[in-house]
Parts: C-alpha cells; structure tokens; sequence
C-alpha cells in the first residue's frame, strides 16, 4: 500500500518539477518575471493561485484538526470569518491595488508599494515592511515543513525530521528554479488537487458514516460538539485524551460566547494583509478580469472549506479514539484517505495535502527573499545593484530563509493551527490596516502608516504572550485588537501630522479612477 500512495505522490511531484522547469528561462531573465511574473496572469490561475497559496496544508490538516479536537463551533466560525474576508479582499482591495502598484513606480513588492506610495526617499517604511514579513512569513514556511514532515512519516513511518527535511528541500529546490510564474502556474493545478481531494474524502465519510443524518446523530451525542455557541472539552491527562471502555471521554460543553464568535471572525481581517494574496492581485495582466476571478476564488473558498470542517466532524465519529492529542488529531484526514480509498487513489488524494504545502511555501518564500533582496539589499545596502545581481541575491536569501524555517520546524509537536494563526495575525494587523488606508484615504500620511504598521505588529507579539494569558475579556485571537490599534494609530498619527503631497495625492485619484474604469 505504501508504494502504491509513494508512486502516485512521486508522480505528482514530477509533474510540479516539469512546471518548475519550464517557467524556469522566463524566470532567470529579470527580477521583475521571477518576482510577479511581469504582471501576465490570467483570471483562472490568478483566482485559484491567490486561494491556494493562501490556505496552505492547514486547510487539509489544520482546520480538520481541529473540528475533530473540539467540534463545529471553532473551525465553523473560523471559516465564515475566512470566507467573507475573502470576498471583501476580492471585491474591495483587488482592482485598486492592481492599478495603484503600477502606478506607484511599478511596484512588484508589499514593501515596494507602500514605500512608493508615499514617496519616501530614505526607506524607513519599505525596511519595516520587509522586516515584518521576513519574521512571519518565515514562521509561516516552517508550518508548510511540519505538515509535509507529519504527512510523510505518518504515511511511510519514517523519522519526522528526515521526511520534513526532504519535503522542505523539494520545495526549495522547485521555488529556487521557477519563481512566481512557475509557483502560479503549479498553484492553479494544485488549487483543482486540493478541492478535488477535499470533496471526495467528504464524499466517501459522509458514506462510510451512514449518511449525513447519521453523522450529525452521533456528534450531537458528545457534549457540545455539535453546537455553534458550545464547544467540546476533550477529558485530559498530560495533555492526552483519556479513554473508558474503548470510548473517549469527553467532560462538560464549554460556552462559545459572543465574544468568542467575534474574535473568531477576526481571522478575515486578515486578508487584508497577505502579501501571498495582494501580489497575486498585482501580477494579474488586466483588472477587469479580476471580476471574473473573484467569484472562482469565492466559490472555491466556500467549498473547500465547508469540506476540511465536514471531515474533521465526521472522522470523529467514524474515528472516535484514533487520535487522542491536538497535535495528533490534525492526521485525521490523512486516516481517511487511508481508510476509504485503494492506494493508489489515496496517493493522489493525499496529493492534496502536499499540494496545499508546496502552493503555500513557495510563495512564502519568494515574498520573503524578495522582501531581503529588492528592498533591502537593493533598497538600502547596495542601490547601483544590477537586475542580475538582485536576483541572485534573491535566491541566497531564499535559502538563508528556508534554512531558518527548518530549523523553526523541527518540533514534531508543533500544532499547525496554532503556528498559523499567530503568523496570521501577523500579516493582518502590520499590513491590513496600511493598506485599507494607503488604497483609500487619501490623508494618511507617512508617518500614519509607520505608526499603524508597527501597533499592529508589537500589539500581535504583546497580546499573544502577556494579555491573552490573562483570559476572561482578553482572551480573543491578538488580531482583533492589533487590527483595531492599528486603524487607530493610522487616523491620530495622520490627522497630527503634514498633509501628503501634491504628488502623492494626484496619483491617488489616477488609481482611483483607473481602478473603476474611468
């Protein structure tokens, strides 16, 4: 069974490698194809590269994970949060950034548009911005290597850190040859692997359960598992499950509040934020399709992850005492694919899981080498740098970074979810609120966006280890509150501060009208 799921994985392997080398001439011949892909992307490869890229192996992992630990309500509210932050990014930021960023300079990085934006000539806000990124886009990379570690040693019953170790150097070696227009293209395959994968292990527990009335019979028999505003209490001891006569114990429903739901939600905020996302955004070759492009994003957004939450409630019922850690609990589509496919389908099922890793890894770090090289070494270091020498500058950075993300990886135990959602926040709050107020205020100022990049990114770190702890009131996921900080410090710091200039505002309503067709 194992060679049989080993050669359909190998198999699918090759087939991102062929994608990788062939983008990989067009790649070599400028920083600005490496980087955005020279701004050529079509709606379809755009809509499922920005979805794939973006929801990486937590998707198939994470998020099953844990409706299977806890039940319905977490991962439920986690993914409508997700899901309308998704359509308001479409709606809202696409066209506006996409034609902003071609405005201000030709902008192929996060931090190259938010430095070109205000016109700043010592870079002070482009270094803060790569800065960030670098630190949690490097988080980021390391839970791709713990999924695809998890995923081959629970398959092949291998040493973890050997087969995190291997996944992590495929990766690097496809992003180091292809660049973006090889990481888009290979996403949009991975993108119909991924939702493909999902829907047919729902499909087949769903069956396996005894039909839908029957998986919702039995998960409402666990207290609060089944619930919007209750959530299940796994029975621990050491941070194990305990288990009576074969059965896994579970103690009293605990209260999903109001409260809960809201900082739940919060997880769309976030969106705003990516760079994954927003350089897709920027890479597409004409705004008007990006309509087209947003409602293929939505819809597959929607089903994909109404089917990673389906999968985590029904393997627990199917699988009530398979996995009896959080940690373990994130195998649990892993067991069904297993359980319900021949092997060779459930290679290229779970072809799925090391697509969602791959599509998200590499874009992660080319936008975290990119961030070194273009706006660091050539931003500030080294300003005459050729074309040639910034793209090779790139690609050592690429591996520096990835080196530093292994490392970070090296904990089995690692809980993807919770690896996640702190570099999650990250992102959202440092670059959400800049960028809502840099694409639509056109009063902020410089100095507003450096004051709400760094609330947001400290407020992160600040309620994640000390306020967050305290519980009560102040236990809501830390972007909420870097988020609204972050606006906060935008609006007074501007407000205080010296209007931008006639430049600057007469390129702001050029995108304006650009963005809506005028």
């Amino acid at each position: 069974m194992s060679i049989q799921i080993l050669i359909a994985m190998v198999l699918y392997i090759g087939a991102v490698i062929a994608i990788g080398l062939n983008y990989a001439k067009t790649a070599s011949e400028s920083t600005e194809n490496f980087l955005i892909g020279g701004r050529s992307l079509g709606p379809w490869v755009t809509a499922l590269a920005a979805e794939a890229s973006d929801m990486s192996g937590w998707l198939l992992m994470g998020l099953p994970g844990v409706a299977y630990w806890v039940g319905l309500s977490d991962a439920f509210w986690t993914g409508i949060g997700l899901l309308v932050g998704t359509y308001l990014n479409w709606l809202f930021v696409a066209k506006r950034i996409r034609a902003y960023s071609e405005i201000a300079g030709n902008s192929i990085t996060i931090p190259d548009f938010i430095s070109k934006r205000f016109k700043e000539e010592n870079k002070v806000l482009m270094t803060l911005a790569a800065l960030f990124i670098l630190v949690f886009f490097t988080v980021y990379a390391a839970s791709c290597f713990v999924t695809v570690g998890k995923l081959f040693s629970t398959l092949f019953n291998f040493k973890y850190v050997y087969m995190m170790v291997a996944g992590a150097l495929f990766v690097i070696i496809y992003t180091f040859v292809g660049g973006f227009l090889a990481e888009s293209a290979s996403d949009f395959m991975q993108g119909v692997v991924m939702i493909f994968a999902l829907v047919a292990v729902l499909v087949a527990g769903i069956g396996a359960a005894g039909g839908l009335s029957q998986v919702v019979q039995n998960a409402k028999q666990i207290p609060g598992f089944f619930e919007f505003f209750g959530i299940a209490s796994p029975q621990l001891a050491d941070g194990v499950q305990q288990v009576v006569d074969g059965k896994p114990v579970f103690g009293e429903a605990g209260s999903y509040g109001w409260l809960t739901v809201i900082s739940t939600l919060s997880w769309g905020l976030g969106y705003f934020g990516m760079p994954h996302v927003l350089l897709k955004f920027m890479a597409i070759r004409e705004t008007s399709e990006l309509t087209l492009s947003r409602r293929i994003g939505t819809l597959w957004c929607a089903i994909s992850l109404g089917a990673s939450i389906g999968i985590g409630i029904i393997g627990r019922v199917i699988f009530p005492d398979a996995y009896l850690t959080q940690s373990a609990a994130e195998n649990i589509f892993i067991l069904m694919s297993t359980s319900f496919f021949v092997p060779i389908f459930a290679g290229i099922v779970m072809s799925g899981i090391l697509a969602a890793t791959i599509s998200s890894a590499d874009s992660y770090l080319i936008i975290s080498a990119s961030a070194f090289s273009k706006n660091i070494y050539h931003g500030l270091i080294k300003r005459e740098a050729s074309d040639r020498e910034v793209l090779t500058m790139t690609r050592i950075a690429l591996l520096v970074i990835s080196l530093f993300a292994i490392f970070i990886a090296l904990d089995e135990n690692s809980v993807i979810f919770k690896v996640v959602s702190f570099a999650w926040a990250g992102f959202g709050a440092t670059f959400g609120p800049t960028v809502l107020f840099s694409l639509f205020w056109k009063r902020v100022s410089r100095a507003g966006a450096m004051a709400g990049m760094l609330t947001g990114g400290i407020t992160v770190f600040v309620w994640k280890l000390l306020v967050r702890p305290l519980g009560g009131v102040f236990d809501i996921y830390e972007l909420l509150p870097a988020f609204v900080l972050s606006c906060v410090a935008i609006v007074v710091v501007s407000l205080l501060s010296e209007e931008p200039s006639e430049e600057v505002l007469k390129e702001f309503e050029l995108a304006r009208n650009m963005s809506m067709g005028l």
